[in-house]
């Protein structure tokens, strides 16, 4: 099986084009996710240990990564984050609403990734920050006009410290074989449970359980009734687990062995007293 595996990593790199495009571990390593154990509760502001990110869920569809190195990247970035005077490094967006991005974003942000492109065209991000890469997989959304943009949201994948972290964005239907390809073997998913503006229930579990995450992070929920629904038609196949905190560390060596459901609670960013 070894050869089997060495092609497969010499043919999934080649195909990433230019030798200066590091080519994506989660991709080319898709099926070699390592059993895996826990994961452990932190502050927004706490020092991030060794090998570790820190997942912050901020409010509706967005949520802070921190690397141990300084990074700070916010998803689906609405234009406020809270009143901690902190600049991202990175924002991803999607549009299907107002509150999945903004046109205004501070200029002094350095990277500003919409998740859409020209209308039906859709847009490639292939970010690489040294300790983490950032790409995305198109997948399309409901229009204004109740019909369908095509490769109008996009599916943002983080890879650092060993880690596959995708957030699903505003999903509207289950992905292609193509686009599952696409993603890749993801660790940690943040996916959105309302049951109705993105996409139905049975369907969001079908594409969580064909994923396979080891932790996945609900969003988009509206209400303690949606979340509920949604926890109690995972729970034949995941864990649930329930937090009274916003954010939670993460890396290989802490991974749940079991599939594992982490509630997290949202929170504004705010400075902590000292």
């Amino acid at each position: 099986m070894r050869w089997f595996w060495t092609l497969l990593f010499c043919t999934l790199a080649a195909s990433v084009g230019a030798q200066d495009r590091r080519s994506s571990h989660c991709i080319a390593l898709a099926e070699t996710a390592p059993g895996l154990r826990y994961v452990t509760l932190a502050g927004w502001q706490d020092p991030i240990p060794n090998y570790s990110v820190r997942l912050s869920y901020i409010a509706h569809a967005s949520f802070l990564l921190q690397t141990q190195g300084g990074l700070n990247v916010v998803t689906d970035f609405t234009g406020f984050t809270g009143t901690a005077a902190m600049i991202p490094d990175v924002v991803t967006m999607n549009h299907a609403h107002e509150t999945h991005w903004t046109a205004f974003p501070d200029p002094a942000i350095p990277h500003v990734l919409q998740g859409w492109g020209a209308f039906g065209e859709g847009i490639e991000h292939h970010l690489d920050l040294g300790e983490m890469l950032i790409r995305n997989v198109s997948t399309d959304i409901r229009s204004q006009f109740a019909g369908v943009e095509p490769r109008g949201n996009s599916i943002f994948v983080f890879e650092v410290e060993g880690l596959c972290i995708g957030h699903l964005g505003h999903l509207h239907h289950v992905p292609t074989d193509a686009q599952f390809a696409a993603l890749g073997r993801l660790d940690v998913v943040m996916a959105a449970v309302d049951g109705g503006t993105t996409m139905p229930l049975p369907e969001m579990i079908s594409v969580l359980r064909r994923l396979k995450s080891s932790l996945v992070i609900p969003m988009h929920w509206f209400g303690d009734f949606t979340l509920e629904v949604f926890l109690s038609g995972v729970s034949d196949v995941f864990e649930v687990q329930r937090s009274s905190e916003s954010s939670v560390e993460v890396s290989l060596a802490n991974l749940p062995d079991r599939p594992t459901v982490l509630v997290l609670q949202p929170k504004y960013l705010v400075e902590q007293a000292e």
